[in-house]
């Protein structure tokens, strides 16, 4: 029998137990560096024996940033802060990966007072914002601005890094027949449709080796008619692995709204009470030989110890409920088992930093 607990092994990067932090946006810094509030964040989910911890995600360019308060990794100036950040994780025995991500027209923030990229025209659903689609020079630029943050994070000293390709940012715009209308290389078939994920993935690997492990995290489903569908993901999820990627971490295309769609269906899969896409991991896990991490709706240790000796999912990624407790898993490795705290009230998202206002006030 398979124990939460157990180690686990990412490329050749080894874990101490089978949770993860999934990047949570931070909002705690002006600049996209490190400061003390977020050194103590970090350091008290290690002290929490979080397994591996996925930091909040940074920006590879200057230009290009959704909402306030998140990390950067655009230029070297970061390194040093980062260095100092993976020692003081390190200490405790947990390990951190960097996530980086181009956000584009998921956004509100500072629209028209910057150029947003995307890959058409095509207004991102639930902020109508619409960004420049993008040239073969911008595509080009923001491939390499991927690959050099690469570069950076091996060099910080992060266990890894992980490409959010998730949440209808820019690359799942790519990767969707919805917000992707392009008639070049890079739109219609599948194929094309992945060709800037792909290309992404291999300017980092070039930066990096084969030794580093790269995750990539995947929306399982647009979950909306003409999006990108559940069987399109498992294709791409294939050809991750096929090309080298250590990892997948599958969520859902929504932010804090998994709850409204429980019990909908789509493709045939029902979205559950908790581990609200844990089905569509499951599926995915089957198929490949790579970690697989689940995350989204997970609220007691029993539905996750319950998935892990039914299914070949390898991690389970929490990301308010840690908000709440920081000390969740060492709580759970403890033995006190009772369910998360947090009531996913998504109050959490304040002006002055994401944090639990119901019981962290």
């Amino acid at each position: 029998m398979k124990d939460l607990f157990d180690k686990v092994k990412i490329g050749d990067l080894f874990i101490k137990n089978r949770f993860v932090r999934s990047a949570t946006w931070e909002n705690m810094t002006n600049d996209g560096k490190m400061n003390q509030k977020l050194y103590d964040l970090y350091e008290n989910l290690a002290k929490g024996e979080v397994g591996l911890i996925i930091t909040g995600y940074a920006n590879i360019v200057e230009e290009e940033q959704p909402n306030p308060g998140m990390f950067g990794i655009y230029n070297d100036s970061f390194i040093q802060g980062y260095k100092t950040l993976c020692d003081r994780v390190h200490e405790y025995n947990s390990k951190i990966v960097l996530q980086v991500a181009y956000g584009g027209t998921k956004t509100k923030y500072n629209i028209g007072k910057r150029k947003i990229f995307a890959p058409s025209n095509t207004p991102e659903l639930s902020t109508g914002t619409i960004g420049t689609p993008m040239t073969k020079e911008d595509i080009d630029y923001i491939i390499k601005a991927f690959g050099q943050s690469a570069k950076r994070a091996k060099e910080s000293g992060f266990d890894g890094i992980e490409i959010h390709g998730a949440h209808t940012y820019l690359i799942n715009q790519f990767l969707s027949p919805y917000y992707n209308q392009r008639t070049d290389e890079y739109g219609g078939s599948l194929e094309n449709r992945m060709r800037f994920l792909v290309e992404i993935y291999t300017a980092m690997r070039n930066e990096t080796g084969l030794d580093y492990p790269i995750l990539i995290k995947l929306t399982a489903s647009d979950f909306f008619d003409g999006g990108l569908t559940f069987e399109e993901t498992r294709k791409i999820a294939k050809k991750l692995e096929e090309i080298g990627v250590d990892g997948i971490e599958i969520s859902g295309n929504i932010h804090g709204k998994g709850e409204s769609l429980i019990g909908h269906e789509f493709e045939g899969y029902k979205i559950q009470k908790e581990a609200y896409f844990g089905k569509f991991a499951k599926i995915i896990a089957e198929e490949l030989k790579i970690p697989v991490i689940t995350v989204g709706g997970i609220k007691t240790y029993e539905a996750a110890n319950e998935m892990l000796n039914s299914s070949n999912i390898s991690m389970f990624g929490l990301s308010r409920p840690l908000l709440t407790e920081p000390h969740l898993i060492k709580r759970w490795k403890e033995g006190d088992t009772k369910k998360v705290k947090c009531v996913r009230c998504s109050k959490c998202r304040t002006s002055e930093g994401n944090y639990c206002v119901i019981f962290n006030r």
